[in-house]
């Protein structure tokens, strides 16, 4: 086998899995008598001299069950080519020139990209300035059309189960109406699957705008029923209906959510004489250890991106549908979101069994 030197980061959000891709490109590329080299924080770590580590056996020896990632990683800085909703930028071409004349510098011959759309789009700015680039999909929020499932998603809805079961208990002994906020941007996959799997009364999610009077029905009509609680799972990207997202502006990248399941919890209150609490999940999704079907699932994306940079398919993306990785054009994969219908087969299956989306 002929010896050859890729390169490997990590970029955007942190998410259960990642080192799991990392030891799959390691391992695959080792057994092809590569050398890897990881580069720290993101992009960054591309700026000259360049930041990075030799990955070897060694190194990724016992690093499968972590979360986040070993090499760091950072939605800041030169390289962010998505700074909103619909908003691209053009990476400086003086960065990208940086950023090859290190990879040239180094020897590597192919560069693996573990990112969410904004890193794809880097990506694929970097692919059309020359640069050897094979992109591995990373989202919790499974938003991506091109892929059927994402690493760290499955990681993410169990977290979302796990505090649903705590608070089950809490809100059944003092006949409270509780609400979790989970992530989900635009997407509500992680709503759907954990308030689906968790025993949620209501699911409220981006794709559905909610009617808030719809909500107050529905916790009238348990306590009607004897119920002795009533479970929300809100979407941080979720709406009333004529209503906007919750935003939070920042200096810099994409505008910040968060905050919407307190505002519920007051809305609620002033229509309905009954305790409300609101429970923010955050970034308690993105971190711990890896699910086994993540830990499988970055394991596969990482040995199919070795694949494609052997068979020479730069400005490819490692997908998977059907059971099975295959690969798609970095450019037809990124600004395509992989959205919920509110016809899909598992809002109807939540229907069936008696949960609300608040419509």
């Amino acid at each position: 086998m002929s010896t050859k030197t890729i390169g490997v980061l990590t970029s955007g959000g942190d998410c259960p899995g990642l080192n799991a891709v990392l030891r799959g490109v390691t391992r695959a590329a080792t057994k092809r008598n590569w050398k890897v080299i990881g580069f720290r924080d993101g992009f960054e770590g591309l700026l000259p001299p360049g930041d990075f580590i030799v990955l070897d056996r060694s190194t990724t020896a016992g690093i499968m069950h972590l979360g986040g990632t070993i090499l760091g990683t950072t939605n800041r800085g030169h390289f962010v080519a998505k700074v909103g909703e619909g908003n691209i930028v053009q990476v400086d071409p003086t960065v990208i020139a940086k950023a090859k004349s290190t990879l040239e510098n180094l020897g590597v011959e192919g560069l693996i990209v573990v990112g969410g759309d904004g890193s794809m789009t880097t990506a694929l700015q970097m692919h059309n300035a020359g640069i050897k680039v094979v992109g591995v999909p990373k989202t919790i929020d499974n938003d991506l059309e091109a892929t059927a499932m994402t690493f760290g998603f499955d990681s993410a809805v169990a977290a979302v189960v796990d505090a649903l079961d705590r608070l089950h208990t809490t809100a059944s002994s003092h006949k409270r109406v509780m609400i979790l906020e989970v992530m989900g941007r635009h997407a509500g996959w992680i709503a759907l699957h954990g308030g689906l799997a968790g025993g949620a009364d209501v699911i409220l999610i981006p794709e559905i705008p909610y009617d808030i009077e719809k909500v107050i029905e529905v916790i009238k009509k348990r306590d009607a029923m004897g119920a002795k609680s009533t479970m929300i799972v809100i979407a941080e990207g979720a709406a009333p209906k004529g209503g906007k997202q919750y935003r939070h502006e920042v200096k810099s990248g994409e505008y910040r959510l968060g905050g919407v399941g307190e505002i519920l919890a007051r809305e609620i209150t002033q229509r309905i004489d009954k305790e409300v609490r609101a429970c923010v999940l955050g970034h308690l999704q993105r971190g711990g250890a890896p699910t086994a079907l993540d830990r499988i699932l970055g394991t596969r994306f990482g040995v199919k991106a070795v694949d494609l940079i052997a068979e020479g398919k730069f400005g490819f993306m490692v997908s998977y549908h059907n059971y099975q990785t295959e690969e798609v054009t970095i450019e037809q994969a990124v600004h395509r979101l992989r959205l919920v219908s509110p016809d899909a087969q598992m809002v109807q299956t939540a229907r069936a069994v008696d949960i609300s989306f608040g419509d």
